[in-house]
């Protein structure tokens, strides 16, 4: 582990690789990673590899579905992962070595044509089935409507949750009261571990676009909303008697822009909670010979809040980025069946 890596981690973070391919998961817990996330942009770029031509085949030849193939295939990276990090797991009591499974993102895409009661038993239905017999794998759910309303029984029938494309207070706290309705009804907490993935340099990128009007704030809203998000989440479970931690996870930590260190965000939500650091994010981190120091409770100027306040609508940059989130994993899902039939025929 380099020494920027372990005075990061020093500072209270922990790392998750934001990847499944077995090589980087090995590589990452070397380097003091303690779990991982999925998504289907990961796995579309892992096959395109030819690294799992031998068990797509054999899929393939049972007579797999191109989508029953590729759900198999994020089954199996995403096992994978989890042997890697059981031990974490065990050692913490269940605090910590998740690999989060993300959910099919076509339900919520207009092209399957589910109504809303449609897409949550969708939800339902399918975070029981990749949860069953999992004891590390936790469950990723979209804080959309549909997504938002299957939280509660999720929660209720004792599946791990990873709530993901928040970009706003107000999703955040919708997706942590369900969470909590459904795990108060389990009647025993001990194994109750929720977390709420925050977006962040995406977050930079809607107020570039948006939001003209801030000066000394701009390049700063992104970490602003995940230190406001994360003080709430800290002072609303401090309230509750959880044996394991509910905790926020900084996902979209790699930076957009060429003129800002690649640790732009990793340091300044240096202390607290968890980081999903893309493999290259990881690397450059490590790289850097910066000293990582806490930073998550370091607030920048009242002048900097204020302006952000006046300019930027919470609101619409959440009806924004979500739609365009969704459509950041939706595509890749096409693209990664598309890919799935390309292979078929290779293979064949």
């Amino acid at each position: 582990m380099s020494n920027a890596l372990k005075t990061l981690i020093d500072s209270g973070t922990k790392l998750w690789l934001d990847s499944i391919d077995p090589d980087l998961v090995v590589q990452a817990k070397a380097d003091g990673a303690t779990g991982a996330t999925s998504n289907p942009i990961i796995v579309e770029a892992l096959l395109k590899s030819g690294r799992f031509d031998t068990p797509l085949r054999e899929w393939m030849d049972r007579g797999l579905s191109d989508s029953e193939v590729a759900w198999q295939m994020t089954d199996q990276l995403v096992r994978s992962a989890q042997d890697v990090f059981s031990d974490i797991w065990e050692q913490t009591n269940g605090n910590d070595g998740y690999v989060s499974f993300e959910l099919d993102p076509l339900i919520e895409s207009e092209g399957l044509g589910l109504d809303f009661e449609q897409r949550v038993a969708t939800y339902l239905d399918l975070g029981q089935r990749w949860s069953d017999g999992h004891k590390n794998r936790m469950i990723k759910v979209p804080a959309t409507p549909a997504g938002l309303a299957a939280l509660e029984p999720l929660a209720a029938a004792g599946i791990p949750l990873n709530v993901t494309l928040i970009f706003s207070a107000r999703q955040y706290e919708a997706a942590r009261e369900a969470i909590w309705r459904g795990a108060q009804s389990r009647g025993d907490l001990a194994a109750f571990k929720s977390v709420y993935s925050i977006f962040v340099s995406r977050v930079d990128v809607y107020a570039d676009q948006h939001c003209p009007g801030l000066t000394i704030a701009q390049g700063l809203v992104g970490i602003v909303n995940s230190q406001r998000i994360w003080a709430s989440n800290q002072e609303y479970w401090s309230t509750k008697a959880c044996p394991l931690a509910q905790e926020i996870v900084f996902a979209s930590t790699g930076t957009k822009k060429p003129e800002d260190v690649a640790w732009k965000y990793v340091q300044a939500l240096a202390g607290s909670d968890i980081q999903t650091n893309p493999p290259l994010t990881n690397r450059l981190t490590a790289e850097s010979g910066v000293t990582f120091t806490r930073q998550i409770d370091c607030w920048p100027s009242p002048a900097v809040l204020a302006e952000i306040d006046q300019h930027v609508d919470p609101a619409h940059m959440e009806a924004t980025l979500l739609r365009e989130g969704l459509a950041k994993f939706a595509q890749p899902q096409l693209d990664l069946l598309t890919l799935i039939a390309q292979i078929r025929s290779r293979l064949s």
